[in-house]
């Protein structure tokens, strides 16, 4: 079984920073893509950050993120960290990270998700 738990989450002040963090445990053979998204409340998940994986350390942002926003992960230990600069109310949202991953004993991938961290940002 595979879990992924986010932390780092709370209530900043617009111009602040915060540092989320997503640890994959279990019986993992192998993770590839980790990524970050947010949701609001009525509107879709979108995607905010992605990192690639298997030694290629290509990233994505989402525009509205893009030079506030650093994606890291540290593969040894299966995690990946959001590190989030100028926050704005606008970046007031559910935070959720998201992996594709091989259980062991599998030859199949899957994606999988943690439960979320609420981050909001106050102006």
């Amino acid at each position: 079984q595979v879990q992924l738990e986010e932390s780092g989450g709370g209530l900043v002040q617009a111009g602040g920073s915060l540092k989320l963090s997503c640890a994959a445990s279990g019986s993992i053979a192998g993770i590839s893509a980790m990524r970050w998204y947010r949701q609001v409340p009525g509107k879709q998940r979108e995607l905010v950050a992605a990192m690639f994986g298997g030694g290629d350390a290509r990233t994505n942002y989402a525009d509205s993120v893009k030079g506030r926003f650093t994606i890291s992960r540290d593969n040894a230990k299966n995690t990946v960290s959001l590190q989030m600069y100028s926050l704005r109310p606008e970046d007031t949202a559910v935070y959720y990270c998201n992996a594709d991953v091989r259980p062991t004993m599998s030859s199949k991938w899957y994606q999988y998700w943690g439960q979320g961290t609420q981050v909001t940002v106050s102006s």
